[in-house]
């Protein structure tokens, strides 16, 4: 007679594929300087995203690490919007600036990967991007680099929006719509402008 091994053969996936994506982006120890000593408090940053065009940032504050990000998670999960994502990528270039921290998103080809910094990686990631090439100027301060990102990608229109504010067939606004032409033919005109 076989001993059972403890394991059982539940079907999880369902329930993990509700679970919305979170990850930390920034901790930040901060001092307090009293008498006899120094006290410290933990600041957390977090995105939330369900990896299909829903994104949330938060920010908390405690004594204590976990619950710093407890906070940051609630606050990132009430805090949620709606991104357009098209073909794994964003539907066309935007910039988006925040105090000193400004943050370029381009739409890339299938294959190409998130190109992007620690921090506007995991946004993206989080959002459901796939396919983005992302460069950040100016502020590389974490808190700026978000907030920036937030407004870029507020900024986003998709196909059916932009049809929308038209008044025009959302055919008709994209056409022959070839996302790889599209920019890489705009980067060499430019290129060949200034060269």
């Amino acid at each position: 007679m076989s001993m059972p091994t403890g394991k059982k053969n539940t079907p999880r996936k369902a329930a993990d594929e509700a679970q919305p994506i979170e990850k930390n982006i920034y901790v930040n120890r901060v001092a307090k300087v009293v008498k006899g000593g120094r006290r410290f408090s933990f600041a957390a940053l977090v995105v939330v995203g369900n990896g299909e065009g829903r994104i949330g940032i938060g920010q908390g504050k405690a004594n204590e690490v976990p619950e710093a990000v407890r906070k940051a998670s609630e606050r990132a999960r009430r805090t949620m919007f709606d991104v357009p994502v098209v073909d794994g990528t964003v539907p066309h270039v935007v910039e988006g600036a925040f105090g000193a921290g400004k943050v370029l998103l381009r739409p890339a080809n299938p294959g190409t990967g998130v190109i992007a910094g620690p921090v506007v990686r995991a946004m993206l990631d989080a959002a459901g991007y796939h396919n983005v090439l992302t460069k950040s100027l100016g502020s590389s301060n974490p808190y700026n680099v978000v907030k920036a990102t937030v407004v870029a990608l507020k900024q986003l229109e998709s196909p059916a929006q932009v049809a929308a504010r038209r008044g025009k067939n959302v055919d008709d606004v994209l056409g022959n719509y070839d996302l790889g032409h599209r920019v890489w033919s705009g980067a060499a005109d430019s290129a060949q402008e200034n060269g």
